[in-house]
């Protein structure tokens, strides 16, 4: 579940050390907005640090980094330093083209190599927030197997549009924020839409989030702990998601709980395998539908 991408600002430690205890799907730890131009390599060192106490977070999260912009020179700086076990995923920023994407997931595919990670296992979540990248937004979403969604930027976009934001009318940049979860969804991944800065406003908050939910997009990127539990009820699993989950724990129940079968099924023409079968039971405990499988033997121990 991509509900809520919590940005916590890579050299405060105490927000980090806070954030481990919080519910936000994703934990994103910021190199770019939040940490200033020399103090970069400082919060490079903490979050390299902080990703080895992986097992000290939730179970719940997952732990991203959103890296400096490709156009900033120093992304594979980042990248170079941050590809370790514990990195779920990476957000990259003012992604203009599949190119810049393109290039980025070659280095992530190579430094996954040399430190024997899993290949493929770091996702990739595009942020679009420039002209170019909104008409470009479909071919970036399908540039490689690792994106699995993209991230609307909207005030970044706004800058480079050259408009003011009115949060009374939405006009300027409607256009972006319907195009952005049709071209994801067309390329088969998911779209999570942008933060809400009024921190106090959670109304608002929520208004935000239901008009985003109702353009296709899966979840809110937050700025602040108090908008996890609004975004997350907003976003609650609906009802297909629900089905799903019950078709894929009930199909894949005898492999994971007794060992039985095989470690992947065909199910409506498409492979599942424990990667699912987790993501399927976290979709129902969290609509409250869990069921009774798996008794002696979590999922997630396996």
């Amino acid at each position: 579940m991509f509900r809520t991408i919590l940005f916590v600002p890579g050299i405060n430690q105490r927000f980090i050390d806070k954030a481990k205890n919080l519910s936000a799907d994703i934990i994103c730890f910021d190199l770019e907005d939040s940490v200033p131009q020399g103090e970069k390599h400082i919060a490079r060192k903490l979050i390299k640090e902080k990703l080895k106490e992986r097992e000290h977070f939730r179970l719940t999260n997952n732990l991203y980094v959103r890296i400096n912009s490709p156009d900033s020179g120093i992304c594979s700086e980042d990248i170079l330093l941050l590809v370790q076990r514990g990195l779920d995923g990476i957000i990259v920023p003012k992604v203009n083209d599949e190119i810049e994407i393109a290039n980025i997931c070659s280095h992530i595919t190579n430094l996954e190599e040399k430190k024997e990670i899993e290949k493929g296992h770091i996702k990739l979540m595009p942020s679009i927030e420039t002209a170019k990248g909104v008409v470009n937004a479909y071919s970036i979403a399908k540039a490689d197997p690792r994106i699995n969604a993209l991230v609307f930027g909207v005030y970044d976009f706004l800058y480079d549009m050259r408009l003011d934001y009115i949060d009374t009318d939405g006009s300027g940049y409607m256009y972006a924020r319907m195009k952005i979860p049709v071209d994801a969804r067309a390329a088969g991944i998911l779209a999570i839409d942008s933060v809400w800065q009024k921190i106090n406003d959670i109304v608002g908050l929520k208004s935000d989030a239901v008009t985003a939910k109702r353009l296709g997009y899966c979840g809110k990127t937050i700025i602040h702990p108090n908008h996890i539990d609004p975004v997350n009820e907003v976003f609650m699993p609906s009802k297909m998601q629900v089905e799903w989950a019950t078709k894929v724990v009930k199909a894949l129940e005898p492999v994971m709980c007794k060992g039985k079968g095989m470690g992947a099924i065909k199910l409506e023409g498409k492979m599942l395998d424990i990667v699912h079968y987790k993501h399927a039971k976290a979709i129902l405990d969290i609509a409250g539908a869990g069921t009774t499988v798996c008794k002696e033997n979590s999922a997630l121990d396996i």
